[in-house]
């Protein structure tokens, strides 16, 4: 279950205001190589998706891991830029949506908090299934994989006949090619 709008939006907040602060560096460093699909709102994801590429260091084609510029005036020119200019990001995107950006979110975001974040990024909601369509579900399963068996075996022998016949085509159409020449 992704973040919802409000973490979401102390996620950025975070990003975009304690840049500064040497104990939050390696936290936004992290939370910037998470992937894009954890923020749940579509604007926040864009938001995040052009912090994260505009923020990520050049690397000269090496296979290093990728880092990002946290900190100084490279990070506050990106936010800056991005609060002018909101297009930017994105062509429909308002300055009203990105009006937030480089706010403190708070004394509530601590280390717990971000702690809390991460496990909400990747965290899936779990299906609730009945006992008895689980137990009637497994047997079906259990056919099915009989079936499946027995239609691969036949497609392989089927494949297998194709490829000798395939093979004998081609010697016929390279005795051919010879003869011409």
């Amino acid at each position: 279950m992704p973040l919802d709008t409000e973490d979401g939006a102390k996620a950025l907040q975070l990003i975009t205001s304690r840049y500064d602060a040497r104990e939050w560096r390696k936290k936004i460093e992290k939370t910037l190589s998470l992937p894009p699909k954890g923020m749940e709102d579509e604007v926040q994801r864009k938001i995040f998706l052009h912090l994260k590429l505009e923020l990520q260091a050049y690397k000269s084609r090496r296979a290093d891991a990728p880092a990002w510029v946290v900190g100084g005036y490279g990070t506050k020119e990106v936010i800056d830029r991005a609060k002018l200019r909101p297009t930017e990001i994105d062509p429909a995107m308002t300055q009203d949506q990105v009006a937030f950006l480089g706010e403190d979110p708070g004394s509530e975001v601590d280390q717990a908090w971000w702690e809390d974040m991460l496990v909400k990024w990747f965290e899936e909601p779990e299906e609730e299934v009945d006992e008895t369509e689980a137990s009637g579900e497994e047997g079906e399963d259990d056919e099915e994989e009989k079936d499946g068996k027995d239609e691969k075996d036949e497609k392989d022998e089927k494949d297998e006949k194709d490829g000798s016949d395939t093979a004998a085509s081609d010697s016929d159409t390279s005795e051919a090619t010879k003869k011409s020449t």
